[in-house]
C-alpha cells in the first residue's frame, strides 16, 4: 500500500493533566489527527521522566499492527530522551521533539528512514517578553518574587535567561521559587516561602511566574493568609504568567487575576501535520522550527495602564 493511502498512527507523550498548556497541546494534537483522518494514542507521564521513557519504549516495542508511525514527545528531562529517540529511529518511526532542541537530532537524521525534527517555542524570547512586561508594570522599578519551572527543565532555564536580559536594572528579582508547571506546586512553594522570616519584610512589588497555572497557585497561597490586611496587600500586586491559553491565561487576564501573560502557541498538532506530510512525501523536514509568542495585553497597552 502506498504511504499516501495508509492511515497514520501517532503516539503523543505529554507531561501532565494538571497544566493548561499541556491540555492545549492535547487539544491541538486531537484536532490535527481528526483533520488528517489519523489515529492517536495520547499519554501523560505525570511529570516523571522515567515513566515517560518507559511509556515511549513500550509503544516502540508494541506489535506491528498497533505500533505508531511516529512519536511526538514533549520531554520532561532536558536531555530529551536520546535512548528512546534512537530506538524509535531504529524501528523506522518518526520522532518529533516539542519545546526542546536536543543536539542528538543531527546524528539521528543522518541514518533515519523517517522524519526526525524539533518544533519549539522560543523560550528565551518568552522570557524576554516577560522581562519587558516587568518593565511596563514597574516603570519606577521594584522587586519581583519569581516562580520558575523545575531545575531539570531547559525551558525554565531559557525563560529565566531571557527575562534577565530585558528586565530593567531597577527591577530586582529578590527571591526565586521552584514549581513543576502546576498550580499546586507553586501554591506549596509560596506557602513555604511565607513561613520564612525573610519573607515577612520582603518589599515585593510583582509576582512573576513562568506559567499561568503557577501564577494562580501563588495567588491561592496568598489568599490563605489569615490577616486580611496582609492578604489584601499581596493580592493587590500584579501577577504575571506564561502560556496565555484562551480559556485560562487569557481569561485570567480579562478578569484581573493576572496582569499579563505571554501567549505560547501549542505546537503538538503542528508537529503531527509536519510528520504526516514528511512521511507521505518520504522527505526530512527542517531539523528545527520555532513558534512565535507575544504579550497579552500588548506591551503598549500595559505601559498605558500606569
Amino acid at each position: 500500500m502506498l504511504p499516501s493511502m495508509k492511515k497514520l498512527r501517532f503516539f503523543v507523550s505529554l507531561h501532565t493533566l494538571d497544566n493548561d498548556y499541556q491540555m492545549a497541546q492535547a487539544a491541538s494534537a486531537e484536532h490535527a489527527v481528526r483533520k488528517l483522518g489519523a489515529d492517536l494514542e495520547l499519554v501523560y507521564s505525570d511529570n516523571d521522566a522515567v515513566n515517560q521513557s518507559t511509556q515511549i519504549l513500550k509503544a516502540i516495542q508494541s506489535p506491528a499492527d498497533s505500533r505508531p508511525d511516529a512519536i511526538v514527545v514533549e520531554p520532561i528531562s532536558s536531555i530529551a530522551l536520546p535512548q528512546a529517540a534512537r530506538a524509535a529511529c531504529d524501528a523506522g518511526l518518526g520522532w518529533a521533539v516539542l519545546n526542546r532542541a536536543p543536539e542528538y537530532l543531527a546524528q539521528l537524521r543522518a541514518t533515519a528512514k523517517a522524519p526526525v525534527f524539533a518544533l519549539t517555542s522560543d523560550h528565551e524570547e518568552v522570557g524576554r517578553i516577560q522581562g519587558r512586561q516587568f518593565a511596563s508594570l514597574l516603570p519606577a522599578g521594584g522587586s519581583v518574587l519569581y516562580i520558575e519551572g523545575p531545575s531539570r527543565s531547559s525551558a525554565a532555564e531559557q525563560r529565566t535567561k531571557g527575562m534577565l536580559e530585558t528586565k530593567p536594572s531597577n527591577v530586582h528579582v529578590i527571591a526565586t521559587l521552584k514549581g513543576d508547571w502546576t498550580e499546586q506546586s507553586a501554591q506549596r512553594a509560596v506557602r513555604s516561602w511565607l513561613k520564612l522570616a525573610t519573607s515577612q519584610n520582603a518589599a515585593v512589588n510583582l509576582i512573576g511566574a513562568q506559567d499561568d497555572s503557577m501564577a494562580m497557585g501563588a495567588r491561592k497561597a496568598f489568599q490563605e493568609l489569615a490577616a486580611e490586611r496582609e492578604r489584601q496587600r499581596w493580592l493587590s500586586l500584579p501577577f504575571t504568567g506564561c502560556d496565555g491559553q484562551p480559556a485560562t491565561g487569557q481569561a485570567w487576564v480579562n478578569e484581573g487575576s493576572l496582569a499579563a501573560t505571554v501567549y505560547i502557541p501549542p505546537n503538538a498538532g503542528q508537529a503531527i501535520e509536519i510528520l504526516a506530510a514528511a512521511i507521505q512525501s518520504a522527505t526530512q523536514p527542517p531539523v528545527h522550527a520555532s513558534t512565535k509568542s507575544h504579550s497579552i495585553p500588548s506591551l503598549e497597552q500595559l505601559a498605558r495602564r500606569k
